[in-house]
């Protein structure tokens, strides 16, 4: 197989080191195994999404923090108030 994102491993054996890349000839049954492990967890994208959801809820998490901090202010709390107090009065 000639893939090109398969990084090349040695298997030692006795006598010799080999490429994974270049092919099963003459490969033993526990390298060949053992490189369709590698393969497949190499490949697998098993938890992609979880770790996804896992920064997504730290991200918002954080941002909840910081808002909590900026509207605890006396200033910020003054300013809200003042545009709510000016949405909800009734034009002269």
């Amino acid at each position: 197989m000639n893939d090109p994102h398969l990084v090349p491993l040695p298997i030692l054996e006795p006598g010799r080191a080999r490429c994974l890349r270049f092919g099963d000839a003459g490969m033993s049954l526990r390298a060949r195994q053992l490189r369709a492990r590698v393969r497949t967890r190499l490949r697998s994208e098993r938890g992609a999404a979880t770790a996804e959801y896992a920064i997504t809820t730290l991200a918002a998490v954080g941002f909840a923090g910081l808002l909590v901090v900026i509207l605890r202010s006396g200033e910020v709390r003054g300013m809200l108030t003042d545009l709510v107090r000016n949405a909800l009065s009734i034009p002269a």
